[in-house]
């Protein structure tokens, strides 16, 4: 545990990015950030350095990202064809099974040592899920959660017609996460008929736009939730 707490993560959007170069940006800053709390055990409180956190918010070409407890005949291509779809395709190190991320969707990668904020995994992705419903309420969007399934549904009281329109992924060590989310806003829904995303056969995916029959400025979308996750975990919020 930190002897010292630090609310104060620095907000960076890169932009249209490679999935691979923002995984190993994640990776860098993952391992150093593990590396300064392995240098902080065993010193005085005066002496150890503050842990650093960061929100990431991107989007990605075309691609598709295989979990570790992922079936790899979820990807429902071969992997020869996916250069006709000009996708991608990533096994990682998070959890979960296949999803897709591409222009229009906003990925958030959280990138926060949880001993600043509170050591609990369960009420990490519950407050993940939380930015995600408040942000869809404030475009008068009712979403909420299924019990057994991680991820931020639309229809999911009723369940006539219960869809995904936000997808959860994560990794933790020593509590430093990695990986995190991904919100369908204008996304092209088209390249989820490729896959069976998440696992899961007999539910559909949405996205904001489909929602609401309009296209949505993602910058805006972006700032609403930006200063939601920032209230849930009360952050102080740095942009670079």
């Amino acid at each position: 545990m930190n002897t010292i707490i630090n609310k104060k993560v620095q907000f960076q959007n890169l932009g249209l990015i490679d999935y691979q170069e923002a995984w190993d940006y994640q990776e860098k800053i993952f391992a150093e950030t593990l590396a300064i709390k392995t240098q902080n055990r065993g010193l005085d409180a005066e002496n150890q350095q503050l842990t650093p956190n960061f929100v990431l918010f991107c989007q990605h070409p075309h691609v598709y990202t295989l979990g570790k407890s992922g079936k790899p005949d979820h990807l429902l291509l071969a992997e020869k064809d996916l250069a006709a779809k000009q996708a991608k395709y990533y096994r990682i190190n998070r959890g979960g099974d296949i999803t897709y991320h591409g222009p229009g969707q906003i990925v958030g990668y959280p990138i926060l040592d949880l001993d600043n904020f509170f050591t609990d995994i369960h009420v990490y992705m519950r407050t993940l899920e939380e930015s995600i419903i408040l942000t869809l309420a404030e475009y008068g969007v009712q979403a909420g959660r299924i019990a057994g399934l991680t991820g931020v549904w639309i229809d999911f009281q009723e369940q006539k017609n219960p869809r995904k329109i936000c997808a959860l992924g994560v990794k933790a060590s020593r509590w430093v996460t990695m990986h995190g989310f991904a919100l369908n806003v204008n996304t092209d829904l088209s390249y989820f008929g490729n896959i069976v995303p998440c696992g899961i056969d007999d539910k559909a995916v949405t996205s904001l736009a489909a929602e609401l029959g309009r296209e949505v400025d993602l910058e805006e979308v972006s700032v609403k939730l930006k200063t939601h996750l920032a209230q849930l975990f009360s952050m102080e919020l740095l942009v670079a």
